[in-house]
């Protein structure tokens, strides 16, 4: 190894120490009209994050979603107070895979944003700075949906404590300008065990009560205002999640007619009759059927 290289591996392993003790760079504000969506993303060396714009965003509507009517509603009316400036909750989508529940979010994205809605995708991982965000955006005229996509934490994670301070336990009031939208397959977002059910006391009137372990499970769940529950789909609404897929593909009438062996077949495979599983189908299905 030459003086040159051992220079600069010194020199290199240097700059690590020093960027170890230095403070985290503030995140600065990103060009607002670039996109309607964006992610909170880490800065090299994980010193600090910033915005970045999602320049393709998703371009699903409440149309594309079908079979899923109640929750549309609740989710939308919910928004539409929250963009209008009135109260509003923030949300936990649960339920089955594949249902529509992220879709449903970025929906109400597209439905909302000419009226000043604004997305910010959060990692899980990227929990702890929930506060830097929601102090970025306090001053925007936008309104903020902070949406934590198919969230679940393991006993100890750091990210559990630091989302059950935003919902409701800093001294700090929420920003009236953000909501936090997150979805799950878990309604407590955390592991539920055989041992949990140990811990349920008998109150002197023959009650049952939660011990510390369920009581700890249950409280971020309960800090979301609005619950929203998905199920799977029936038969016959998974076909017709199907049908409009193609549709929206170009495929026929004739064409979707005759896909319809051919999706359940898809569905059987999968192991799911989900929406996802759907437009997986519709796209090979349309396709295949664009090369005949």
């Amino acid at each position: 190894m030459t003086t040159l290289d051992q220079f600069l591996q010194r020199a290199e392993a240097l700059l690590a120490r020093v960027e170890a003790v230095l403070p985290p760079v503030n995140a600065r504000e990103p060009d607002w009209k670039r996109s309607t969506a964006f992610r909170w993303r880490a800065n090299a060396h994980g010193r600090g994050f910033y915005l970045q714009p999602v320049m393709h965003a998703s371009t699903i509507t409440l149309n594309d979603l079908h079979n899923i009517g109640p929750q549309k509603q609740q989710i939308e009316q919910n928004t539409r107070q929250f963009v209008r400036r009135r109260p509003a909750n923030n949300v936990l989508l649960t339920g089955a895979r594949g249902t529509g529940k992220s879709s449903l979010i970025k929906a109400v994205l597209n439905n909302f944003a000419n009226e000043g809605l604004r997305l910010i995708e959060v990692d899980k991982a990227d929990l702890g700075s929930l506060s830097d965000i929601v102090d970025l955006v306090a001053g925007r005229p936008e309104r903020f949906i902070i949406f934590c996509d198919d969230l679940s934490f393991e006993e100890g994670e750091a990210g559990y404590k630091a989302l059950k301070v935003a919902l409701d336990g800093s001294i700090a009031a929420q920003s009236d300008n953000v909501l936090i939208y997150a979805t799950s397959n878990r309604r407590h977002l955390m592991p539920e065990k055989m041992s949990d059910n140990a811990s349920y006391k008998n109150g002197d009137d023959g009650d049952l009560h939660p011990g510390e372990t369920v009581e700890e499970k249950i409280s971020l769940s309960e800090r979301f205002g609005l619950w929203v529950s998905f199920y799977p789909f029936r038969q016959d609404d998974y076909l017709t999640i199907c049908a409009h897929w193609l549709s929206s593909f170009g495929c026929t009438a004739a064409q979707i007619d005759g896909a319809r062996q051919e999706a359940l077949r898809w569905a059987l495979q999968r192991g799911s009759r989900s929406g996802r599983v759907a437009w997986q189908f519709a796209r090979d299905y349309a396709g295949r059927m664009a090369d005949d």
